[in-house]
């Protein structure tokens, strides 16, 4: 069974085309995946840095200095 109506692969591989889809479209991808990355990572940081700013916020110091002069 074959999709593209090809029987047999045994021909010239130069003759028969593109033979996977998005040919040609490698470095968009590249260029698409980096971009990703960096605003993921970019995001990840803001959205964690907030996180920890609210915990220090949350603190208090008194406490802190009791439980480390108690151990």
């Amino acid at each position: 069974m074959s999709t593209i109506g090809y029987e047999s692969w045994a021909v010239d591989l130069a003759e028969v085309g593109p033979v996977y889809p998005f040919q040609g479209a490698e470095f968009l991808m590249f260029i698409v995946g980096l971009v990703f990355w960096i605003a993921f990572h970019l995001l990840q940081h803001r959205l964690e840095s907030e996180e920890l700013d609210r915990e220090v916020e949350v603190v208090d110091p008194e406490m802190i200095a009791h439980n480390i002069d108690r151990y």
